[in-house]
């Protein structure tokens, strides 16, 4: 069986490639990549078996590179995790932001059907298709409305909307799933709780003085560690049923002030918070807690991994990053010509 996974020298995109040469050693793995990519995430990747990612190039944006990476791998299970996902990044980016992440899916969609390929494809959504949610509809189910506040969310609704129209017009296998906050080692420092254990992580070695820089800290997230949220990608595709879209979310809320206390807590040093009016958006979703029950259901799926746990690895990743070289040898990956 083989496996493509889009965006995977990205935070997910690693995880899922390293949970799948651990948990499934039978799959054969390939990656998308762009020349620009950064690769520390995924250098260390290998199979105990010897098993290697293999790694094409592709620029989502562009149809013939997408139909290149299709025709190379002819995948099995696609696992559609590239977008341009950095919220405040949509503010200063509408347009890139919703043409990269629409363009790129269409692409990929028309290069499975131009091949006559028939793979089960997961969609990488986003809670932030919620957007503006009241309190009364909390937990959110998947019926909830859609009401977006960002550039991002409103590409994101269109992502999944498009998944729904290639399933229903041309019988694709597509499953969507609406990640809510999931979090964990290797995360990018622009994302709340990497930027927070980042800005400790140097306080502790001196490098920054003991300040916490913050924005808005009243919002409600539910934070799923990034390696239970790879293992229901896994679970979308080989449990869910295609056409259908799915929450994944532990069902527990707290606000980013409580999570900042909680990784507060883990400090080896006394810090002081402050706010950073830069850090705040023209609009900001309130409150996101998930309903996961359909997925649970149709596939069995239960978070696993505490979230202290899930702060603790995050912390002693930044504390490793800043204080030098990562450890650990690079291992083989083959990237075909």
């Amino acid at each position: 069986m083989k496996v493509l996974i889009t965006g995977i020298t990205g935070f997910a995109g690693s995880h899922l490639a390293e949970y799948l040469l651990a948990e499934h050693p039978e799959v054969e793995i390939y990656g998308t990549y762009r020349w620009r990519s950064r690769m520390d995430n995924i250098e260390h990747l290998t199979g105990e078996g010897g098993e290697t990612v293999h790694l094409v190039e592709c620029e989502l944006r562009d149809a013939s590179s997408v139909r290149s990476a299709i025709e190379a791998s002819r995948p099995d299970l696609v696992f559609h995790l590239a977008a341009q996902s950095f919220v405040p990044s949509s503010w200063s980016q509408p347009n890139d932001t919703i043409t990269s992440n629409l363009s790129g899916q269409t692409n990929l969609f028309e290069a499975i059907r131009s091949l006559g390929l028939d793979p089960v494809i997961q969609i990488a959504c986003s809670s932030e298709q919620y957007g503006m949610v009241l309190p009364e509809e909390t937990p959110i189910k998947e019926t909830n409305p859609l009401r977006p506040l960002s550039p991002y969310a409103v590409s994101k609704v269109g992502q999944d909307f498009l998944g729904y129209q290639y399933f229903m017009s041309y019988g694709l296998k597509v499953v969507r799933t609406r990640g809510f906050n999931h979090t964990g080692p290797r995360r990018g420092d622009v994302f709340v709780t990497s930027n927070f254990a980042r800005q400790v992580a140097r306080i502790e070695l001196g490098l920054a003085p003991p300040v916490i820089r913050v924005g808005n800290l009243d919002a409600v997230r539910d934070f799923t560690d990034v390696r239970d949220m790879v293992r229901a990608y896994w679970l979308a595709v080989t449990k869910a049923r295609p056409g259908e879209v799915y929450n994944i979310a532990t069902g527990c809320g707290m606000t980013i002030r409580e999570m900042l206390d909680r990784l507060v807590a883990l400090a080896k040093v006394e810090v002081k918070v402050e706010t950073d009016p830069a850090r705040l958006r023209p609009s900001d979703v309130e409150i996101l807690i998930g309903d996961a029950s359909k997925f649970r259901a149709d596939t069995g799926w239960e978070p696993r991994v505490p979230f202290e746990k899930t702060l603790e690895d995050t912390l002693d990743f930044w504390r490793q990053r800043e204080s030098g070289p990562k450890a650990g040898a690079s291992r083989e990956l083959t990237i075909p010509s």
